[in-house]
């Protein structure tokens, strides 16, 4: 299994920890030439969302990689990658819009607005959640299943093949929102 993360501007660096912690082979992608590369999943890292959705389109990724996410390549999206994946964007336009959900940007405010929490992950338990200039899901679709929420705010759905969480678990120890989506991406080798 080999994972690949969009590595063009944001928390690439972390999500490439937990692999490395997993076992689990990774690259970054950084470039078109990049994505011919053999991956079985693609991590949408935490970051600017505006930057990233300009910078798949100058750098021609947004096209092979909507093709695939479309095609059901295992994806996870946190932070700015659930705004990526939402096919609707409060105060902003949809980048992939593959997933049923409405995302909230900056819903926790600025970077003073960044908080931490343990809650509730549907079949994982309590989790660690480190939110960062986070959005939340708005509105989860019927295709979405809400897999998180705090406060009454969504913060992780999945649908299909993609996940999406609100938080950045790859700030913390806990493993277990990571091994959720190799689970999916094993299903995916699988099938």
């Amino acid at each position: 299994m080999t994972i690949a993360i969009l590595a063009l501007q944001g928390a690439f660096v972390e999500h490439g920890q937990v692999l490395d912690r997993l076992g689990v082979e990774h690259f970054e992608i950084r470039q078109k030439a990049d994505l011919d590369r053999p991956f079985d999943g693609l991590i949408l890292p935490g970051g600017e969302s505006t930057t990233m959705r300009k910078l798949l389109h100058e750098l021609e990724l947004f096209e092979p990689l909507c093709k695939r996410i479309q095609d059901g390549l295992p994806v996870f999206g946190t932070c700015a990658g659930l705004i990526l994946l939402a096919e609707r964007v409060d105060g902003g336009a949809p980048c992939f819009g593959t997933m049923d959900i409405a995302a909230r940007r900056n819903a926790y405010g600025r970077q003073l607005g960044s908080f931490h929490t343990d809650a509730e992950f549907s079949g994982l338990g309590t989790v660690p959640m480190t939110f960062i200039r986070a959005p939340y899901i708005a509105e989860a679709g019927k295709k979405a299943e809400i897999l998180a929420e705090v406060d009454g705010r969504i913060v992780a759905a999945r649908q299909g093949n993609q996940l999406v969480t609100a938080f950045h678990p790859e700030l913390d120890e806990d493993e277990g929102v990571h091994r959720l989506f190799l689970s999916l991406v094993e299903g995916e080798n699988k099938a």
